[in-house]
Protein backbone atom coordinates (compact mmCIF):
# COMPACT_ATOMS: atom_id res chain seq x y z
CA UNK A 1 0.00 0.00 0.00
CA UNK A 2 1.69 3.23 -0.90
CA UNK A 3 0.35 6.97 -0.01
CA UNK A 4 1.89 10.03 0.63
CA UNK A 5 1.39 10.31 4.51
CA UNK A 6 1.25 8.13 7.67
CA UNK A 7 -0.38 9.81 10.64
CA UNK A 8 0.65 8.88 14.11
CA UNK A 9 -2.45 10.02 16.08
CA UNK A 10 -6.19 10.86 16.25
CA UNK A 11 -6.37 13.61 18.83
CA UNK A 12 -7.20 17.23 17.19
CA UNK A 13 -3.90 17.73 15.46
CA UNK A 14 -4.09 14.16 13.98
CA UNK A 15 -7.55 15.13 12.53
CA UNK A 16 -6.94 18.52 11.53
CA UNK A 17 -3.97 17.21 9.80
CA UNK A 18 -5.95 14.76 8.42
CA UNK A 19 -8.55 17.05 6.70
CA UNK A 20 -5.17 19.25 5.33
CA UNK A 21 -4.34 16.48 3.74
CA UNK A 22 -7.56 15.14 2.02
CA UNK A 23 -8.51 19.15 0.97
CA UNK A 24 -5.09 18.82 -0.70
CA UNK A 25 -5.61 15.65 -2.78
CA UNK A 26 -3.02 14.01 -0.25
CA UNK A 27 -3.20 10.37 0.39
CA UNK A 28 -2.54 9.21 4.05
CA UNK A 29 -3.45 6.44 6.35
CA UNK A 30 -4.15 6.82 10.47
CA UNK A 31 -2.84 4.57 13.12
CA UNK A 32 -4.99 5.54 16.64
CA UNK A 33 -4.32 3.13 19.79
CA UNK A 34 -6.32 6.09 21.68
CA UNK A 35 -4.02 5.77 24.70
CA UNK A 36 -4.16 9.53 24.61
CA UNK A 37 -7.72 10.93 25.24
CA UNK A 38 -6.67 15.09 26.46
CA UNK A 39 -8.86 15.78 23.56
CA UNK A 40 -11.30 13.88 23.89
CA UNK A 41 -11.67 14.80 27.70
CA UNK A 42 -10.85 18.82 26.77
CA UNK A 43 -13.77 20.99 27.56
CA UNK A 44 -13.31 22.59 23.88
CA UNK A 45 -13.75 26.21 24.53
CA UNK A 46 -12.65 28.95 21.96
CA UNK A 47 -12.49 32.19 23.30
CA UNK A 48 -9.73 34.69 22.04
CA UNK A 49 -9.58 36.03 25.94
CA UNK A 50 -6.65 35.53 28.96
CA UNK A 51 -9.66 35.33 31.15
CA UNK A 52 -7.17 35.74 34.10
CA UNK A 53 -5.66 38.61 33.52
CA UNK A 54 -7.99 40.30 30.28
CA UNK A 55 -5.36 40.23 27.63
CA UNK A 56 -5.37 38.60 24.35
CA UNK A 57 -4.72 34.66 23.67
CA UNK A 58 -1.82 34.73 20.93
CA UNK A 59 -2.22 34.73 17.87
CA UNK A 60 -6.31 34.14 18.38
CA UNK A 61 -7.99 36.07 15.90
CA UNK A 62 -5.77 34.55 13.17
CA UNK A 63 -6.60 31.14 14.50
CA UNK A 64 -10.35 31.93 15.16
CA UNK A 65 -10.47 32.71 11.47
CA UNK A 66 -9.13 29.60 10.28
CA UNK A 67 -10.69 27.19 12.41
CA UNK A 68 -14.36 28.18 12.96
CA UNK A 69 -14.90 27.90 8.99
CA UNK A 70 -12.80 24.92 9.44
CA UNK A 71 -15.14 23.13 12.02
CA UNK A 72 -18.42 24.39 9.90
CA UNK A 73 -16.87 22.39 7.31
CA UNK A 74 -16.95 19.69 9.20
CA UNK A 75 -20.37 19.62 10.66
CA UNK A 76 -21.25 19.85 6.40
CA UNK A 77 -18.79 16.75 5.60
CA UNK A 78 -20.48 14.50 8.43
CA UNK A 79 -24.04 15.67 8.66
CA UNK A 80 -23.63 16.69 12.65
CA UNK A 81 -23.32 19.64 14.76
CA UNK A 82 -20.30 20.34 16.75
CA UNK A 83 -19.52 24.28 17.51
CA UNK A 84 -21.85 25.65 19.90
CA UNK A 85 -22.60 28.89 20.36
CA UNK A 86 -22.42 31.19 23.81
CA UNK A 87 -21.16 33.62 25.99
CA UNK A 88 -18.95 33.44 28.52
CA UNK A 89 -19.74 35.33 32.21
CA UNK A 90 -16.00 36.24 33.96
CA UNK A 91 -17.29 36.41 37.95
CA UNK A 92 -15.38 39.96 39.50
CA UNK A 93 -13.46 39.22 42.67
CA UNK A 94 -13.02 42.59 43.01
CA UNK A 95 -13.10 46.41 42.37
CA UNK A 96 -10.19 45.98 41.08
CA UNK A 97 -10.84 43.65 38.93
CA UNK A 98 -14.00 45.89 37.42
CA UNK A 99 -11.87 48.38 36.73
CA UNK A 100 -9.23 46.36 34.78
CA UNK A 101 -12.22 45.43 32.93
CA UNK A 102 -12.78 48.33 31.58
CA UNK A 103 -9.26 49.05 31.39
CA UNK A 104 -9.10 46.18 28.83
CA UNK A 105 -12.23 46.63 27.00
CA UNK A 106 -10.70 50.25 25.90
CA UNK A 107 -8.00 48.31 23.70
CA UNK A 108 -8.74 47.98 19.76
CA UNK A 109 -8.02 43.59 20.24
CA UNK A 110 -11.03 43.60 22.33
CA UNK A 111 -14.47 45.46 20.58
CA UNK A 112 -15.72 42.17 19.19
CA UNK A 113 -15.92 40.22 22.59
CA UNK A 114 -15.84 42.00 25.82
CA UNK A 115 -18.70 44.43 26.73
CA UNK A 116 -17.72 47.30 28.62
CA UNK A 117 -20.39 47.21 30.92
CA UNK A 118 -20.75 45.47 34.37
CA UNK A 119 -23.74 42.48 34.09
CA UNK A 120 -25.12 42.30 37.63
CA UNK A 121 -25.64 38.81 39.02
CA UNK A 122 -29.30 38.46 39.48
CA UNK A 123 -28.54 34.05 39.80
CA UNK A 124 -29.39 33.01 43.52
CA UNK A 125 -27.53 30.25 43.25
CA UNK A 126 -24.44 31.95 42.03
CA UNK A 127 -21.65 33.90 44.33
CA UNK A 128 -21.06 37.08 42.78
CA UNK A 129 -21.43 40.11 44.66
CA UNK A 130 -18.88 42.06 42.39
CA UNK A 131 -21.00 40.90 38.80
CA UNK A 132 -19.58 39.92 35.74
CA UNK A 133 -18.05 40.91 32.75
CA UNK A 134 -19.77 39.47 29.73
CA UNK A 135 -17.85 37.88 26.52
CA UNK A 136 -19.34 37.10 24.06
CA UNK A 137 -18.39 35.34 20.12
CA UNK A 138 -17.32 32.54 21.94
CA UNK A 139 -18.21 28.91 22.35
CA UNK A 140 -17.09 25.06 22.55
CA UNK A 141 -16.41 22.16 19.85
CA UNK A 142 -17.87 18.98 21.20
CA UNK A 143 -14.46 17.20 20.45
CA UNK A 144 -15.72 13.79 21.71
CA UNK A 145 -18.39 13.82 19.58
CA UNK A 146 -15.96 15.19 16.95
CA UNK A 147 -13.54 12.67 17.01
CA UNK A 148 -15.53 10.06 17.40
CA UNK A 149 -17.99 10.62 14.06
CA UNK A 150 -14.64 11.71 11.90
CA UNK A 151 -12.86 8.25 13.28
CA UNK A 152 -15.79 6.12 12.19
CA UNK A 153 -15.35 8.79 8.61
CA UNK A 154 -12.12 6.87 8.23
CA UNK A 155 -12.93 3.37 9.44
CA UNK A 156 -15.55 3.37 6.57
CA UNK A 157 -12.53 5.07 4.41
CA UNK A 158 -10.41 2.12 4.93
CA UNK A 159 -8.00 4.59 6.48
CA UNK A 160 -7.67 4.18 10.05
CA UNK A 161 -5.67 1.78 12.15
CA UNK A 162 -6.37 1.05 15.45
CA UNK A 163 -3.34 -0.18 16.57
CA UNK A 164 -0.13 1.00 18.35
CA UNK A 165 2.50 2.57 15.98
CA UNK A 166 6.11 0.01 16.69
CA UNK A 167 8.64 2.70 15.85
CA UNK A 168 11.00 -0.54 15.83
CA UNK A 169 8.66 -1.42 12.55
CA UNK A 170 9.78 1.57 11.12
CA UNK A 171 12.62 1.68 7.99
CA UNK A 172 13.49 4.81 6.41
CA UNK A 173 14.35 5.11 3.19
CA UNK A 174 16.21 7.36 0.56
CA UNK A 175 12.97 8.82 -0.38
CA UNK A 176 10.37 8.06 2.23
CA UNK A 177 9.39 5.12 4.58
CA UNK A 178 8.29 1.68 5.42
CA UNK A 179 6.44 0.57 8.02
CA UNK A 180 4.98 -2.89 7.49
CA UNK A 181 3.18 -3.23 4.26
CA UNK A 182 2.97 0.80 4.04
CA UNK A 183 5.15 3.21 1.90
CA UNK A 184 4.93 6.75 2.61
CA UNK A 185 6.37 9.68 1.55
CA UNK A 186 6.32 10.93 5.22
CA UNK A 187 5.32 10.34 8.76
CA UNK A 188 3.71 12.69 11.26
CA UNK A 189 3.40 12.28 14.73
CA UNK A 190 0.20 13.45 16.34
CA UNK A 191 0.78 11.86 19.39
CA UNK A 192 0.39 14.23 22.52
CA UNK A 193 2.05 13.88 25.40
CA UNK A 194 2.59 10.09 23.87
CA UNK A 195 5.44 11.58 21.77
CA UNK A 196 7.49 11.09 25.19
CA UNK A 197 8.05 7.41 23.85
CA UNK A 198 8.70 8.08 20.43
CA UNK A 199 12.49 7.76 20.12
CA UNK A 200 12.77 10.03 17.24
CA UNK A 201 11.30 12.94 19.27
CA UNK A 202 11.40 11.85 22.37
CA UNK A 203 14.25 14.79 23.77
CA UNK A 204 11.75 17.72 23.07
CA UNK A 205 11.30 20.14 26.62
CA UNK A 206 7.28 18.67 26.37
CA UNK A 207 5.65 19.11 29.63
CA UNK A 208 2.70 17.49 30.45
CA UNK A 209 0.02 18.15 32.73
CA UNK A 210 -2.70 16.72 33.92
CA UNK A 211 -6.23 17.89 34.25
CA UNK A 212 -9.46 16.42 36.34
CA UNK A 213 -12.84 17.51 35.19
CA UNK A 214 -15.77 16.60 36.90
CA UNK A 215 -19.82 16.93 35.70
CA UNK A 216 -22.49 17.33 37.66
CA UNK A 217 -26.04 17.47 37.66
CA UNK A 218 -27.69 20.69 39.22
CA UNK A 219 -31.20 21.79 38.26
CA UNK A 220 -31.26 24.82 40.28
CA UNK A 221 -28.26 26.19 38.69
CA UNK A 222 -29.79 26.90 35.66
CA UNK A 223 -27.03 28.94 33.42
CA UNK A 224 -27.28 28.82 29.78
CA UNK A 225 -23.36 30.66 29.43
CA UNK A 226 -20.07 29.64 30.30
CA UNK A 227 -19.16 30.48 33.85
CA UNK A 228 -15.86 31.33 34.82
CA UNK A 229 -14.35 31.99 38.24
CA UNK A 230 -11.94 29.67 39.92
CA UNK A 231 -13.05 26.77 38.00
CA UNK A 232 -15.02 26.98 34.95
CA UNK A 233 -18.90 25.76 34.80
CA UNK A 234 -19.75 24.96 31.12
CA UNK A 235 -23.45 23.70 30.51
CA UNK A 236 -23.95 20.75 28.67
CA UNK A 237 -27.80 20.37 28.76
CA UNK A 238 -30.36 18.88 31.02
CA UNK A 239 -29.27 20.52 34.33
CA UNK A 240 -25.67 18.89 33.84
CA UNK A 241 -22.43 21.00 33.69
CA UNK A 242 -18.96 20.36 33.50
CA UNK A 243 -16.65 21.87 35.94
CA UNK A 244 -13.07 22.06 35.47
CA UNK A 245 -9.83 21.95 35.36
CA UNK A 246 -6.94 21.23 37.83
CA UNK A 247 -3.25 21.17 36.68
CA UNK A 248 -1.11 18.71 38.11
CA UNK A 249 2.09 18.76 36.81
CA UNK A 250 3.47 16.18 38.88
CA UNK A 251 1.00 12.91 38.03
CA UNK A 252 1.27 11.81 34.71
CA UNK A 253 -0.97 8.81 35.25
CA UNK A 254 -4.35 8.86 33.10
CA UNK A 255 -6.79 8.05 36.22
CA UNK A 256 -9.10 10.26 37.89
CA UNK A 257 -7.40 10.90 41.34
CA UNK A 258 -9.69 11.92 44.62
CA UNK A 259 -7.49 14.80 45.38
CA UNK A 260 -8.51 16.46 42.23
CA UNK A 261 -12.33 16.02 42.80
CA UNK A 262 -12.02 17.27 46.01
CA UNK A 263 -9.95 20.78 44.93
CA UNK A 264 -12.67 21.06 42.25
CA UNK A 265 -15.50 20.41 44.54
CA UNK A 266 -13.86 22.93 47.14
CA UNK A 267 -13.63 25.95 44.26
CA UNK A 268 -17.02 24.95 43.10
CA UNK A 269 -18.59 25.53 46.36
CA UNK A 270 -17.14 29.20 46.57
CA UNK A 271 -18.85 29.90 42.94
CA UNK A 272 -22.31 28.37 43.27
CA UNK A 273 -25.08 28.20 45.91
CA UNK A 274 -27.14 25.44 45.35
CA UNK A 275 -27.30 21.22 45.75
CA UNK A 276 -25.48 19.28 42.81
CA UNK A 277 -24.34 15.60 42.77
CA UNK A 278 -21.53 14.76 41.47
CA UNK A 279 -22.38 12.05 38.18
CA UNK A 280 -18.78 11.73 35.92
CA UNK A 281 -15.12 12.64 36.99
CA UNK A 282 -12.48 12.42 34.17
CA UNK A 283 -8.77 12.95 33.77
CA UNK A 284 -6.21 13.82 30.89
CA UNK A 285 -3.01 14.54 30.30
CA UNK A 286 -2.05 17.90 28.01
CA UNK A 287 0.62 18.69 26.01
CA UNK A 288 2.54 22.19 26.26
CA UNK A 289 5.61 23.24 25.32
CA UNK A 290 8.04 24.52 27.89
CA UNK A 291 7.14 28.22 26.26
CA UNK A 292 3.58 27.54 25.35
CA UNK A 293 3.81 27.76 21.90
CA UNK A 294 3.18 24.42 19.73
CA UNK A 295 5.84 22.44 18.19
CA UNK A 296 5.79 21.93 14.64
CA UNK A 297 8.31 20.56 11.85
CA UNK A 298 10.64 17.92 10.86
CA UNK A 299 13.21 16.15 12.62
CA UNK A 300 16.88 17.41 12.63
CA UNK A 301 18.53 13.83 10.48
CA UNK A 302 15.49 12.25 9.36
CA UNK A 303 13.60 15.25 6.67
CA UNK A 304 10.36 12.38 6.20
CA UNK A 305 9.76 12.43 9.73
CA UNK A 306 7.56 15.51 11.18
CA UNK A 307 5.57 16.45 13.93
CA UNK A 308 2.88 18.33 15.41
CA UNK A 309 2.24 18.57 19.07
CA UNK A 310 1.82 20.88 21.96
CA UNK A 311 -1.53 22.21 21.40
CA UNK A 312 -1.68 22.72 25.17
CA UNK A 313 -5.40 23.99 25.88
CA UNK A 314 -6.04 25.92 23.51
CA UNK A 315 -6.04 22.52 20.73
CA UNK A 316 -9.27 23.65 19.01
CA UNK A 317 -7.97 27.34 18.37
CA UNK A 318 -5.21 26.08 17.26
CA UNK A 319 -5.34 22.62 15.82
CA UNK A 320 -6.66 23.70 12.43
CA UNK A 321 -3.62 26.55 12.16
CA UNK A 322 -0.96 24.40 12.68
CA UNK A 323 -2.04 21.71 10.42
CA UNK A 324 -2.58 23.82 7.14
CA UNK A 325 1.15 25.74 8.10
CA UNK A 326 2.73 22.52 8.73
CA UNK A 327 1.42 21.18 5.44
CA UNK A 328 2.78 24.32 3.42
CA UNK A 329 6.28 23.55 5.22
CA UNK A 330 6.10 19.94 4.44
CA UNK A 331 4.77 19.83 1.02
CA UNK A 332 5.95 23.61 -0.40
CA UNK A 333 8.82 24.65 1.85
CA UNK A 334 7.55 27.16 3.44
CA UNK A 335 9.30 28.23 6.24
CA UNK A 336 7.95 28.33 9.61
CA UNK A 337 8.28 30.77 12.47
CA UNK A 338 10.74 30.66 15.05
CA UNK A 339 8.60 30.80 18.17
CA UNK A 340 6.73 27.35 16.53
CA UNK A 341 9.46 25.38 15.08
CA UNK A 342 10.83 22.05 16.06
CA UNK A 343 14.54 24.01 15.41
CA UNK A 344 13.90 26.01 18.20
CA UNK A 345 14.90 22.71 20.90
CA UNK A 346 17.73 21.77 18.50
Amino acid sequence: MDVDYIIVGLGLAGLAFAEELENNGKSFVVYENSSQNSSRVAAGVYNPVILKRFTPVWDALDQLNIALPFYRSLEKKLSLQFDEKFDIYRVFASIEEQNNWFAACDKPFFVDFMIPEIIPNNNPGINAPFGFGKIINTGKVDTTKLLRSYSKYLDNENRLRHEYFDYTELNLLTDGVKYNNVKAKKVVFCEGYGIKKNPFFENFPLKEVKGELITINAPALDIHYLLKASVFILPLGNSRYQVGATFNWKDKSLQPTPEGKKELLKKLKKVIKVDFEVVDHEAGIRPTSKDRRPILGKHQQYEQLAVLNGLGTRGVMLAPKMAKILFGHLENNHPLDKEIATGRFY
